[in-house]
């Protein structure tokens, strides 16, 4: 940047006024009603710092943000319905509390629930935002939560639009994170978009869905732009998260784009104009700085609604693929349903709570009766959800045959297994030996999508082989004729480990 371009940007009054000193507060703490944030949270002990009253222009402050919102939807990608279009006719509102009890279910906090009430009560779709960054295109359940909630939000007749980060997605979202993420190429992120967009069809009316892509806005914006927004922000607030805080006091680096990160996601509320923003409960601060940027703008705040993390099948560690505790809504009927009848009995009502919308009746009726009933209620709904009833009874027909009649299935895979192919590390024989831990063929013979996993059923008495439980993962397999290797309850292998030797 030239001098005299930097002088502009320092001297200018818009840069100045939106120079907020920031007092401070903590994401993890109580919500309560009210606007400001030190009402929203408790405040920190931080000294408190004086303000200097300043009069914002409702207008966007930077270039790139006055040529694109006077019309918001002019980046809208529309694959259906758009109610900000013209011509098109929102469907009758319910009533407020009707609404609110609706958005309620299933939430962690809605901040501020009178503010949303007011915009409920003025009978306009609301714009609801959902952002996503494609980094990880395979949705399980635990993705469902949010998309549920933004679900109700599209039945009640509210214009419902995705992000998809496309932008923001090569910084990588740093949330939770102990070290800086990879970032994703362009070629990576497109196939990933192109992987979301077929999955969420399986939750939302995509007929009714405004797709975005936040690289629209934010390519756009200059470095001039970028000094301007970041002014809004101070390191002591970023320093407020807790995954950066860990990392900055433990000596490990934090970066500066991932700085960038939590900014460019509020920055998409502006450009949107969001009256409602989603996410898990570990987005509280990124949503909440999208209400403090929308107030910079001169921008009434978006409303922070944020859904409980879904524990997975261990019922401990939030639902991870990486962890292998994961049912993805793309798995067959059979694999759904079966790893839905392993959870235990207390998840089970949590994923009621969470996955369902069953009437609250319905909900009681269940919980009088046997867990095993209600469990497999909740199995056929959800795996019904994702393929149908069709298939779902056939996966509830093969359950009950196979794992409570404990019979084998007539007829079972057979996968050929090379021990050439690798083996080594901890207790791993070498790569030209004639065997291999249990846990490798369970690993190889797709009994298992991870290392992890594998290791994990082995642990738990879920793994047989020829009919005997093995609890050892480093159990010894040898090349031969080949091993019956049940994994969980209906997963059926016959493995053939064929010799690494040269003849």
């Amino acid at each position: 940047m030239r001098r005299s371009t930097w002088n502009s940007v320092i001297s200018s009054s818009s840069w100045s006024n939106t120079c907020v000193p920031w007092s401070g507060w903590n994401v993890s703490s109580a919500v309560t009603e009210g606007s400001d944030r030190g009402r929203i949270v408790r405040a920190q002990s931080a000294a408190a710092v004086p303000v200097r009253t300043t009069t914002r222009s409702a207008r966007p402050t930077t270039r790139a943000s006055r040529r694109s919102h006077r019309r918001p939807d002019r980046f809208a990608r529309d694959i259906g319905l758009d109610y900000t279009a013209g011509g098109v006719t929102p469907p009758p509102f319910a009533a407020v509390d009707e609404q609110l009890a609706r958005i309620r279910r299933g939430t962690a906090q809605i901040i501020v629930e009178s503010e949303l009430r007011a915009k409920l009560a003025r009978g306009t779709p609301l714009t609801v935002k959902l952002g996503l960054d494609p980094t990880a295109p395979d949705l399980h359940l635990g993705h469902t939560v949010v998309l549920q909630k933004l679900r109700d939000f599209q039945e009640l007749g509210h214009q419902v639009v995705i992000i998809i980060g496309d932008f923001t997605g090569m910084i990588g979202d740093p949330t939770g994170r102990s070290e800086t993420r990879k970032q994703l190429t362009r070629e990576e992120i497109r196939v990933n978009a192109e992987t979301y967009r077929a999955q969420l069809g399986r939750v939302l009316d995509m007929a009714r869905v405004r797709l975005e892509f936040n690289s629209t806005w934010l390519s756009t914006l200059s470095f001039e732009d970028i000094i301007r927004e970041t002014a809004h922000v101070t390191v002591a607030q970023m320093l407020q998260r807790e995954d950066f805080a860990a990392r900055y006091g433990s000596g490990r680096p934090v970066s500066l784009h991932e700085f960038l990160y939590p900014l460019a996601q509020a920055y998409d509320s502006v450009a949107l104009r969001a009256d409602v923003e989603l996410g898990g409960t570990d987005q509280t601060f990124n949503l909440l700085l999208g209400r403090d940027l929308q107030r910079a703008h001169g921008r009434e705040p978006q409303i922070a609604v944020t859904v409980p993390i879904l524990e997975g099948l261990d019922g401990v560690q939030k639902m991870s693929k990486s962890l292998g505790n994961y049912v993805g809504i793309s798995e067959s009927p059979e694999e759904i349903y079966g790893k839905l009848m392993s959870i235990s009995d207390d998840l089970m009502w949590r994923y009621v709570e969470l996955l369902t919308r069953l009437p609250a009746g319905e909900i009681d009726a269940l919980r009088a009766g046997h867990p095993r009933d209600a469990k497999m209620r909740l199995a056929r709904l959800l795996t019904a959800t994702y393929h149908g009833d069709a298939l779902a009874s056939r996966a509830e027909a093969k359950f009950v045959r196979e794992v409570q009649k404990r019979e084998v299935p007539g007829i079972i895979d057979q996968v050929t297994v090379a021990l050439g192919v690798g083996g080594g590390g901890r207790g791993k024989a070498p790569a030209d030996s004639e065997s291999r831990p249990l846990w490798w063929v369970v690993k190889e013979a797709g009994l298992a999508a991870s290392t992890s996993e594998g290791r994990r059923l082995i642990r738990q008495g879920a793994v047989d082989v020829d009919g005997v439980r093995v609890t050892d993962p480093d159990h010894q397999l040898h090349a031969g004729p080949g091993y019956l290797i049940r994994a969980g309850k209906r997963r059926y292998k016959r493995v053939v480990l064929q010799s690494g030797k040269k003849s």
